[in-house]
């Protein structure tokens, strides 16, 4: 093992520089990634002769061979330790999901400016607010906008071609820029208000707003008197309905961290310009051992150097390395302020996220609980492994096939692990090459497809292989396992019942096992429905999507004169077929080879 990676020479050769280190075990998998100030002291520390950690020594137990990469400084180090735990997501480090980037309001830089839910880079053209930390939270700042400010939010080919006010208008929720019922002056001057009262400054709008009605009013422009009462008021009852105090226009993150049951829930509350925009719950991975500091540490330094770092950061536990901040500071350009016993509001709001913390986690824990025992009724049914470390690790893989009358078939694959679904391995398999409406050949298809890599040892073999079908689905997969020299015991039918009716469903074997009725009543039974449901669902929503691309790109051929090469360029233009059937005449005669008399056809087609 390690003495036949010579680790002794390792150790001694390794410069006192700051780098990244990784453990990796006999199969070629990365345990654990680190970063160090300096490589030597903190590798070689990992070998000494006791630990005081469990989980480090059994690692260090699994470990043949340490690889290192010396950078520049400690920042470097942080940043690269950070791209490969999330590359290779190593069982021994902490883990936070990698979530899709934040939402963001976004006020467009257009002359009359939209405003608009928004995700992905900040670096264009416009104004963006947030990060927020969900999109209700962007759409309901949006609906105030638009309550308030009357502030567009169509799409530009939308705005460009309106001859009279939409709805919105019609119920006060805009101004109507399109039409000019508002000029382009004034209603940027309502895009700063918005701005203004986004950076935290709704008062001092409220008084430019009041001070605006009553010089109007001196005027004797009454009508302009009451639209700016009514906005007046409006903006009143929003600040009236925040749930939480506005404190000043500070930008704040908190952190919170809970711990219960074995898991650790982190609660991320966000003000921005003194608003709170609302929580988020993380539930990391790997932390049994690891005290709350080194979950917040894990946690600052995945999350912040892909995200916005806020002048103000309040958390709930100290970080165990003073330096991260610093490093962090360096990467992105902002030291932030780092409150760990807040007073005042900022207090509270701890108190608050400390409190969403413990509620997510026990939530997570009921649910877990729940879970697992489904997971254990089944385990029992079928008289696998019931220890809890096996449960956690059953690995159930479910295929249904659907077309409809034959076209477009599909099949799908679901996959349930860790007493949960797990969407991000589910899998959709095109069929072809069969007789339009052969179940039992669309079947034997995907499984000697999925199966063949199982074979040959690229893939793992699942615990369990559920086949939505009676017994004629179930002996094509036994032929199709046959065939493959796998053991055909893990594949179990669901044959439905008398009239379909959930609950008569029963379990088919192909080793001589006897079929299962579970009944109504039973927790396994839940679970194997939950999972066929699922792969039903799956296949029909994959089918579908299919069916209608195909149908589409027919109804675009049908059209005189657009071949192949229009219809390609038709669709990369617009985005797809339903962008082709909003385009207007004049968009559609913007693409090359598009002649007015085509846009025209192609408009008067789709309609």
């Amino acid at each position: 093992m390690l003495e036949d990676f010579n680790l002794k020479s390792f150790l001694a050769d390794l410069p006192h520089l700051p780098g990244v280190y990784r453990h990796i075990d006999g199969q070629g998998e990365v345990l654990y990634v680190g970063k160090a100030r300096d490589l030597k002291r903190r590798v070689s520390s990992y070998f000494q002769k006791t630990h005081n950690s469990p989980r480090i020594t059994h690692m260090i137990a699994r470990v043949v061979r340490v690889e290192v990469t010396v950078t520049r400084s400690e920042a470097e180090a942080l940043l690269l330790e950070n791209n490969l735990i999330k590359r290779l997501k190593p069982r021994y480090n902490i883990l936070f999901r990698d979530d899709k980037s934040y939402p963001y309001l976004m006020f467009s830089g257009h002359e009359v400016p939209r405003i608009a839910y928004y995700r992905g880079s900040t670096s264009g053209k416009g104004r963006y607010f947030g990060p927020y930390p969900n999109a209700w939270a962007v759409r309901e700042t949006i609906q105030i906008l638009q309550r308030v400010f009357r502030l567009r939010t169509c799409e530009d080919s939308v705005y460009a071609n309106r001859s009279r006010p939409c709805l919105l208008y019609q119920i006060g929720r805009c101004s109507a820029p399109c039409v000019d019922l508002i000029s382009t002056p004034d209603y940027q001057a309502d895009v700063q208000r918005a701005t203004r009262f986004l950076d935290g400054h709704a008062d001092e709008v409220l008084r430019d707003i009041e001070q605006r009605m009553h010089q109007a009013s001196q005027a004797l422009e009454f009508e302009q008197a009451a639209a700016l009462r009514d906005q007046m008021g409006a903006l009143a009852k929003v600040l009236q309905q925040q749930s939480m105090e506005q404190v000043g226009n500070d930008d704040v993150d908190i952190v919170a961290i809970a711990s219960a049951g074995g898991r650790v829930c982190v609660n991320l509350a966000m003000v921005r310009g003194g608003r709170h925009l609302g929580d988020k719950s993380f539930f990391p991975t790997h932390t049994n051992e690891d005290s709350p500091g080194d979950v917040l540490a894990a946690f600052v330094a995945q999350h912040y150097l892909d995200s916005a770092l806020p002048p103000i950061l309040v958390f709930s536990h100290r970080l165990p390395d003073p330096d991260l901040m610093g490093l962090l500071a360096e990467q992105k350009g902002v030291k932030p302020r780092v409150l760990v016993r807040p007073q005042g509001m900022r207090k509270t709001w701890l108190e608050q996220a400390t409190k969403n913390a413990e509620m997510a986690l026990a939530r997570v824990l009921t649910e877990s609980s729940a879970r697992a025992a489904r997971t254990l009724a089944l385990a029992t049914e079928l008289d696998l492994d019931t220890d809890e470390t096996a449960l956690d690790a059953l690995h159930i893989e479910c295929f249904d096939i659907s077309h409809t009358a034959g076209e477009a078939t599909q099949a799908s694959c679901v996959v349930y692990k860790h007493h949960a679904m797990q969407p991000s391995l589910y899998r959709r398999y095109n069929i072809a090459g069969i007789t339009p409406g052969d179940d039992y050949a669309a079947m034997r298809q995907v499984l000697t497809r999925r199966f063949s890599r199982v074979a040959d040892g690229q893939a793992e073999m699942p615990g369990i292989v559920l086949i939505d079908g009676g017994k004629g689905q179930v002996e094509v997969a036994r032929q199709v396992f046959v065939e493959l020299g796998l053991d055909t015991g893990v594949i179990v039918g669901v044959a439905k019942g008398e009239g379909r009716k959930v609950g008569l469903e029963t379990l088919v074997f192909v080793d001589g096992r006897a079929s299962i009725a579970l009944g109504v009543e039973s927790a396994a039974l839940m679970l194997v429905a939950q999972i066929r449901d699922e792969a039903h669902r799956f296949a029909i929503t994959g089918m579908r999507a299919q069916r209608a691309k195909a149908r589409n790109v027919s109804r675009l051929e049908e059209i005189e004169g657009i071949g192949a090469r229009r219809r390609q360029k038709l669709l990369a233009r617009f985005g797809g077929f339903s962008g082709v059937v909003d385009a207007s005449i004049d968009d559609l005669r913007s693409v090359e080879g598009i002649s007015d008399e085509l846009a025209e056809r192609i408009y008067q087609a789709l309609r």
